[in-house]
């Protein structure tokens, strides 16, 4: 298993592949706060290795197979600092940053900060902070307290992602068998929601995000899409290209995988 040790008790576990291609870029992905690696590696990375790409995939310290010490803050400024020494200790070639909902924050912080890419991809991320995101925030907190994230699932789930993918998986979550568990507030996914993503700053310098970069947004996103918003921040990227997805809400990497992959394949054709 790789490891990447950041302290006796800190880890970053990655999977990292080289591009199978001369000509093949490395797609860097930056999870969501309550993902993994699997997001992405049981559709997505394949699919564009076997196109003779390469591909980066990690866990946030805090997610699956990555410990943390238990003072440490898991918070935004971290989180990037976390993903600048990845990306020096693994050099991918010709890295192309991929971030999935707040993981496209830290992305777009990453290179902001000196991280080398030829493109980045933001799925679902552009919004802007005030009282509504605030109060979501806190709600995705306060569910984890109560019932951890089975309860957080089973709340938000229905206005995350798209309808089929909630028939086909219904049975997977609502058992009502009174098992719902509240998180450890020590633990790592509730440290990231409660640390990382309630405290996140989101205003980003769009103007600032000179390089390549596509913007997917999934219409089936009745959580964190508003219009007005993403039109807005969009309209300052400099070098901005838009996809909106109607068949697919926040998760796009589990609702629609083969067509995002198709979607990134493009991107890194186009650059």
């Amino acid at each position: 298993m790789p490891i990447f040790q950041l302290g006796p008790q800190d880890a970053i576990y990655y999977e990292h592949y080289t591009p199978g291609s001369s000509k093949g870029c490395t797609f860097v992905f930056f999870n969501a706060l309550t993902g993994d690696t699997n997001t992405w590696e049981s559709v997505i990375g394949p699919r564009l290795r076997d196109e003779g790409h390469g591909s980066l995939t990690y866990n946030l310290r805090g997610q699956t197979d990555s410990p943390f010490s238990p003072e440490l803050k898991l918070d935004v400024d971290l989180i990037v600092d976390d993903a600048l020494k990845l990306l020096a200790e693994v050099r991918p070639v010709r890295p192309i940053l991929v971030g999935l909902s707040i993981g496209g924050l830290f992305a777009a912080r990453a290179w902001l900060q000196g991280a080398e890419a030829l493109g980045l991809v933001l799925i679902n991320t552009l919004r802007r902070d005030g009282p509504r995101l605030k109060w979501i925030g806190d709600a995705l907190v306060r569910a984890v307290e109560v019932g951890g994230l089975d309860l957080f699932r089973d709340l938000f789930l229905p206005l995350l992602v798209n309808e089929e993918w909630l028939e086909d998986n219904r049975s997977n979550f609502l058992k009502y068998d009174g098992s719902y568990t509240p998180s450890d507030p020590g633990g790592g996914h509730y440290k990231l929601l409660a640390e990382a993503g309630r405290d996140a700053d989101w205003n980003l310098p769009y103007e600032q995000l000179t390089l390549p970069t596509l913007v997917i947004t999934g219409l089936q996103d009745h959580v964190f899409r508003e219009r007005e918003v993403i039109e807005d921040m969009f309209s300052r990227l400099p070098r901005g290209r838009r996809i909106d997805m109607k068949n697919a809400g926040h998760l796009i990497p589990n609702e629609q995988p083969v067509e995002l992959a198709d979607l990134l394949l493009n991107f890194g054709k186009e650059i």
